[in-house]
């Protein structure tokens, strides 16, 4: 028995009914010119994942149910599995429906309704019970959806209903490590049930989460014999004989620096682009973080639809300005630098009898940053462009940053990335071509508000506050584990203390895309109001 399955790994987007079905339709029509007998979608691919409260919405499950309809009547000489949501009555599934030659040939109901992690699936589905086996060409295809097979029994239904192969509709984001952890977690149901497997997934930014595709075929033995590239769309054939999958083009997995890289310019290009932005803003440094930024925004978008502004103050080095300069020079973007001294000055006028009798501190030095933040956000309302923050994980776990300075803007690129990943990714962006000038990233990190000013001057190095932000804040150690992990006892009470008290400020910052297993968004609910203390 034979049977050609085509996988659509398409970046879907949420709420956009028409499009995606035209997606889907096209992938259908590419596939069955290629022989295809079935065309396997991800998870809700027809109405983007996640649509979050827009599910609670009868007139978007309404909509969406009509599309499908019109889907099935388009899709003529091939059948197709296809992700939506269905209400029935007061409840509403995750589902996957078969459509062919016009109609619906039968419908199966997620079973495993995820709630951890940047998942809150049971806040609007109902879980499914029974399996679902389709036969195709002879062959018998189970099929689950995403979570179904993290843990034992709806796979384990498939099977015992009398499914040969089982077809995994999946809408999978991407942290570090995900997919090796997919496919781990794949060949335990394939030990458990002995079936092979074809799991297809979504490629795609969607606010925050990131979506990799890396959609892929394991035979009953639990090998790789067919994989699509990550963050991209792609349409793959795989050849099932006698249930198994066969030999097919693998793509050669990415590093990790280029496998992060690219999940930031995917998350930048589709959250600018779906939401109609027409270019980015990004305020220079000289530094390591804005570099790294203005890079990303570039290869994501173009050159032409970024622009750089440099900032300078009386603080600001000659090497910033200079190496700033050499930067944009060397990625052909539009530059601009406005001094910010004046503004200073006339702050300072605007301030001196509130401020009289009081030592100078942080407060001017974050007077600095909000001048950037506003003139930043003028040139945006101005322009319709979009600033891109550029504060990283560590500066945002410990609050080194500036509410209405630094952290003004709509898109928080680099976000989840902490200070020692960035010169990973930075070095690894070089290897491409010349972006980084070498004295942006060798130099002391500082933020130059203050003469001769550094980052450690009040934070431990960065490669030990990362280890302790990651231990604490991704892991859930207590302060007393992380410093029998070996770190001092001053530096993590320091950086715990940190993290806590800053949780009003990340509340108030832009989105921004999610690399690790935990990120500081939809992941992370710490109360702002809080008296625990850890033990130590």
């Amino acid at each position: 028995m034979a049977l050609k399955i085509a996988i659509a790994q398409v970046n879907a987007t949420v709420g956009d009914f028409a499009g995606n079905a035209a997606r889907l339709a096209d992938f259908a029509a590419t596939a069955q010119g290629q022989g295809a007998d079935l065309l396997l979608t991800p998870e809700l691919a027809l109405c983007g994942y996640p649509p979050e409260d827009l599910l609670l919405r009868d007139d978007f499950c309404i909509a969406c149910e009509r599309e499908l309809d019109l889907l099935a009547s388009r899709v003529r000489g091939i059948a197709m599995l296809v992700g939506h949501p269905e209400k029935r009555g007061a409840r509403c599934y995750n589902a996957a429906t078969l459509i062919r030659d016009g109609r619906r040939v039968a419908t199966y109901y997620k079973q495993r309704l995820p709630s951890y992690e940047v998942f809150d699936e049971e806040r609007y589905f109902d879980s499914g019970e029974g399996p679902c086996v389709l036969t195709l060409k002879g062959v018998r295809c189970g099929v689950n959806i995403c979570a179904d097979v993290w843990e034992a029994g709806a796979a384990d239904l498939a099977r015992e209903a009398g499914a040969q192969v089982l077809l995994v509709l999946n809408a999978s984001p991407y942290h570090i490590g995900k997919r090796e952890r997919r496919t781990d977690v794949l060949r335990q149901r394939i030990a458990s049930t002995g079936l092979p497997v074809v799991y297809a997934n979504l490629a795609g930014g969607q606010d925050e989460l990131v979506f990799d595709g890396g959609s892929f075929a394991l035979d009953s033995r639990g090998t790789l014999r067919y994989q699509l590239p990550q963050f991209e769309e792609a349409l793959g054939i795989i050849d099932l004989v006698d249930s198994e999958p066969q030999a097919g083009p693998i793509a050669t997995p990415p590093c990790l620096e280029e496998e992060v890289y690219q999940a930031l310019v995917l998350g930048v290009r589709d959250y600018l682009g779906k939401n109609g932005f027409p270019g980015a803003i990004i305020g220079l440094s000289g530094g390591i973080d804005s570099a790294l930024t203005l890079c990303i925004a570039v290869d994501a978008l173009g050159a032409d639809k970024v622009r750089a502004v440099m900032m300078p103050s009386p603080y600001t080095a000659e090497l910033s300005l200079a190496e700033a300069r050499e930067m944009v020079r060397l990625l052909g973007v539009r530059y601009d630098e406005i001094a910010i001294e004046p503004a200073m000055k006339t702050f300072g006028a605007m301030l001196e009898k509130q401020f009289a009798g009081l030592p100078a501190d942080t407060t001017e030095e974050n007077l600095q940053a909000r001048i950037r933040g506003m003139l930043l956000m003028a040139i945006s309302n101005k322009t319709g462009s979009l600033v891109l923050t550029t504060g990283n994980k560590s500066e945002m776990a410990v609050g080194y940053c500036t509410l209405y300075g630094d952290m003004a803007g709509g898109f928080a690129v680099i976000k989840d990335i902490a200070k020692t990943l960035v010169y990973r990714l930075a070095r690894w962006r070089n290897t491409r071509s010349d972006a980084i000038p070498e004295r942006i990233i060798s130099r002391p990190p500082s933020a130059e508000l203050k003469p001769n000013q550094t980052d450690q001057d009040s934070l431990p190095p960065y490669d030990v506050l990362d280890a302790i932000v990651e231990a604490y804040m991704e892991k859930d150690l207590s302060p007393r584990e992380i410093i029998g992990r070996g770190y001092a006892e001053a530096d993590v009470r320091r950086v715990v203390h940190l993290l806590k008290i800053s949780e009003y400020k990340r509340r108030q910052a832009p989105v921004g895309i999610r690399v690790t297993p935990r990120g500081f968004g939809k992941d992370w609910r710490y109360p702002i109001t809080n008296r625990y203390r850890d033990l130590y």
